[in-house]
Protein backbone atom coordinates (compact mmCIF):
# COMPACT_ATOMS: atom_id res chain seq x y z
CA UNK A 1 0.00 0.00 0.00
CA UNK A 2 1.54 3.61 -0.76
CA UNK A 3 -0.55 5.85 1.27
CA UNK A 4 -4.05 6.98 2.39
CA UNK A 5 -5.90 7.86 -0.67
CA UNK A 6 -8.91 9.55 1.15
CA UNK A 7 -10.80 9.09 4.53
CA UNK A 8 -14.46 8.35 3.58
CA UNK A 9 -17.48 10.16 5.99
CA UNK A 10 -21.35 9.20 5.57
CA UNK A 11 -23.78 12.29 5.43
CA UNK A 12 -27.52 12.26 5.71
CA UNK A 13 -27.06 15.48 3.26
CA UNK A 14 -25.13 17.14 1.09
CA UNK A 15 -26.88 20.48 1.38
CA UNK A 16 -25.67 20.44 4.91
CA UNK A 17 -22.25 18.83 4.63
CA UNK A 18 -20.57 19.97 1.80
CA UNK A 19 -20.82 24.01 3.31
CA UNK A 20 -19.70 22.44 6.74
CA UNK A 21 -16.55 20.71 5.21
CA UNK A 22 -15.52 23.68 3.10
CA UNK A 23 -15.56 25.66 6.06
CA UNK A 24 -13.78 23.00 8.54
CA UNK A 25 -11.31 22.55 5.57
CA UNK A 26 -11.01 25.84 4.12
CA UNK A 27 -10.97 24.83 1.08
CA UNK A 28 -14.58 24.46 -2.02
CA UNK A 29 -15.83 20.65 -2.75
CA UNK A 30 -13.59 20.21 -6.04
CA UNK A 31 -16.01 17.69 -7.63
CA UNK A 32 -19.28 15.57 -7.10
CA UNK A 33 -19.90 12.38 -8.28
CA UNK A 34 -22.97 9.61 -8.40
CA UNK A 35 -21.78 5.86 -8.43
CA UNK A 36 -24.77 4.07 -9.29
CA UNK A 37 -24.13 0.96 -8.62
CA UNK A 38 -23.50 1.68 -5.03
CA UNK A 39 -26.58 4.00 -4.98
CA UNK A 40 -24.35 6.62 -3.53
CA UNK A 41 -23.11 10.31 -4.35
CA UNK A 42 -19.69 11.15 -3.22
CA UNK A 43 -18.05 15.16 -2.61
CA UNK A 44 -14.35 15.30 -2.74
CA UNK A 45 -12.03 17.76 -1.05
CA UNK A 46 -8.04 18.26 -1.26
CA UNK A 47 -6.89 18.78 2.02
CA UNK A 48 -2.71 19.37 1.56
CA UNK A 49 -1.83 15.77 0.42
CA UNK A 50 -5.19 14.28 1.80
CA UNK A 51 -8.36 13.96 0.26
CA UNK A 52 -11.76 13.82 1.97
CA UNK A 53 -14.75 11.84 0.04
CA UNK A 54 -18.18 12.59 1.68
CA UNK A 55 -20.76 9.72 0.94
CA UNK A 56 -24.65 10.14 0.06
CA UNK A 57 -26.92 7.64 0.10
CA UNK A 58 -29.00 8.18 -3.12
CA UNK A 59 -31.93 5.73 -2.21
CA UNK A 60 -33.43 5.12 1.12
CA UNK A 61 -32.29 1.39 1.41
CA UNK A 62 -29.11 2.35 -0.06
CA UNK A 63 -25.74 0.88 2.00
CA UNK A 64 -24.71 4.30 3.17
CA UNK A 65 -28.21 5.02 4.48
CA UNK A 66 -28.14 2.22 6.72
CA UNK A 67 -24.58 2.55 7.65
CA UNK A 68 -25.93 5.82 9.08
CA UNK A 69 -28.81 4.13 10.53
CA UNK A 70 -27.35 2.00 12.58
CA UNK A 71 -23.83 3.90 13.21
CA UNK A 72 -24.64 7.90 12.30
CA UNK A 73 -23.06 9.85 10.32
CA UNK A 74 -19.18 9.70 10.72
CA UNK A 75 -16.39 7.96 9.20
CA UNK A 76 -17.10 5.29 7.10
CA UNK A 77 -14.02 3.85 5.76
CA UNK A 78 -10.48 4.54 4.93
CA UNK A 79 -8.96 3.62 1.32
CA UNK A 80 -5.33 2.72 0.57
CA UNK A 81 -3.40 3.54 -2.33
CA UNK A 82 -2.11 0.91 -4.37
CA UNK A 83 -0.51 0.61 -7.81
CA UNK A 84 -1.89 -3.37 -8.21
CA UNK A 85 -5.20 -4.08 -6.78
CA UNK A 86 -5.05 -7.81 -8.22
CA UNK A 87 -1.78 -8.21 -6.67
CA UNK A 88 -2.63 -6.75 -3.57
CA UNK A 89 -6.32 -8.11 -3.37
CA UNK A 90 -4.06 -11.46 -3.79
CA UNK A 91 -1.56 -11.00 -1.19
CA UNK A 92 -4.03 -9.70 1.14
CA UNK A 93 -5.94 -12.94 0.93
CA UNK A 94 -3.66 -15.41 1.21
CA UNK A 95 -2.51 -13.03 4.51
CA UNK A 96 -5.98 -14.08 5.86
CA UNK A 97 -8.27 -11.23 4.99
CA UNK A 98 -11.62 -11.23 3.61
CA UNK A 99 -12.99 -9.01 0.49
CA UNK A 100 -15.85 -8.02 0.17
CA UNK A 101 -15.91 -8.62 -3.89
CA UNK A 102 -14.27 -11.25 -5.52
CA UNK A 103 -12.93 -8.61 -8.63
CA UNK A 104 -12.56 -5.04 -8.28
CA UNK A 105 -15.25 -2.35 -9.52
CA UNK A 106 -15.07 1.20 -10.70
CA UNK A 107 -15.51 3.48 -8.32
CA UNK A 108 -16.12 7.14 -7.93
CA UNK A 109 -12.78 9.79 -9.33
CA UNK A 110 -11.69 7.28 -11.55
CA UNK A 111 -10.10 4.47 -9.50
CA UNK A 112 -10.67 0.42 -9.80
CA UNK A 113 -11.84 -0.45 -6.06
CA UNK A 114 -12.26 -3.41 -3.55
CA UNK A 115 -13.32 -3.17 -0.11
CA UNK A 116 -11.98 -5.77 2.88
CA UNK A 117 -14.81 -6.99 5.56
CA UNK A 118 -14.30 -5.31 8.60
CA UNK A 119 -14.30 -8.67 10.82
CA UNK A 120 -10.96 -9.07 9.42
CA UNK A 121 -9.61 -5.80 9.74
CA UNK A 122 -10.43 -5.28 13.23
CA UNK A 123 -13.96 -3.56 12.73
CA UNK A 124 -12.33 -0.96 9.97
CA UNK A 125 -14.11 -1.11 6.57
CA UNK A 126 -10.70 -0.67 4.45
CA UNK A 127 -10.96 0.18 0.95
CA UNK A 128 -8.09 -0.55 -1.89
CA UNK A 129 -8.07 2.04 -4.66
CA UNK A 130 -6.20 1.85 -8.08
CA UNK A 131 -6.29 4.65 -10.14
CA UNK A 132 -7.77 3.54 -13.86
CA UNK A 133 -4.87 4.46 -16.83
CA UNK A 134 -6.56 5.36 -19.71
CA UNK A 135 -4.74 3.41 -22.96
Amino acid sequence: MNKIEHIGIAVKSFEQAIPLYEKLLNTPCYKTEEVASENVQTAFFQNGPNKIELLQSTTPDGVIAKYIEKKGEGIHHIAFEVTDIQAEMKRLVEAGFTLMQEQPKKGADNKLVCFLHPKTTGGVLVELCQEIKEP
